[in-house]
């Protein structure tokens, strides 16, 4: 009984557990000044076919989400399925010059853009290399 209690307990770290992304910047800032970290920002729109695959295929693949621990996810949402705005997400928009969805931008602690990828990779690998610059 013990021995299964303790698998059972020890099944999420073994698994993996999924990255945690974040839904504000200032939470995203916050977390990447105390871890390190790059943030991945994420601007995408409900509506947006390629930005679902990335949520459906690349993001929750075993590469993907390797890539994503050595960054701080935040997730962007711009536009909602009945293509109206958000206020953060808008406000973002504005200032990283948002051109098509989705767009994926890697920044620092400060906000400042390292690199941006418009449009989805088309593969777990293409993403995970972008990602870690490797």
């Amino acid at each position: 009984m013990k021995a299964i209690a303790l698998f059972l307990a020890a099944a999420p770290l073994i698994a993996g557990a999924p990255v945690k992304w974040e839904h504000t910047l200032k939470a995203a800032q916050t977390r990447a000044k105390a871890e390190k970290k790059l943030i991945l920002m994420d601007l995408w729109a409900e509506w947006c076919g390629p930005c679902q695959y990335l949520k459906k295929k690349i993001f929750p693949s075993a590469e993907g989400q390797a890539a994503l621990t050595g960054v701080i996810p935040f997730d962007a949402l711009v536009q909602t399925r009945d293509m109206k705005d958000l206020p953060e997400g808008r406000a973002l928009a504005e200032k990283y010059r948002l051109q098509g969805f989705p767009t994926l931008i890697l920044i620092d602690a400060e906000g400042r853009e390292i690199r941006r990828q418009v449009g989805a990779f088309e593969t777990p690998a293409e993403f995970a290399q972008w990602v870690t610059g490797k």
